[in-house]
């Protein structure tokens, strides 16, 4: 049983964590490209909000939102 948690630990350390060793080493030369994910990131997270404000805007001019104050019963 203690080999099968060496291996997941060998796994996780040695191959699936590999990516984020070569950004760490990346840092020292270039913080711009280390942080390349997270601009990645940052951009499709940007992108959702725009499109998801443009959809509100929409449902907003249709006039489909129920703005009354009793609108749900347990109010």
């Amino acid at each position: 049983m203690k080999d099968f948690f060496y291996a997941i630990q060998d796994l996780f350390v040695n191959v699936l964590f590999a990516p984020y060793d070569a950004l760490r080493a990346l840092e020292l030369e270039s913080w711009f490209a280390a942080n390349t994910i997270s601009w990645i990131f940052l951009a499709i997270g940007f992108v959702a909000m725009v499109y998801w404000m443009k959809q509100l805007k929409i449902f907003n001019d249709n006039n489909e939102e129920d703005k009354s104050v009793s609108s749900h019963s347990f109010l």
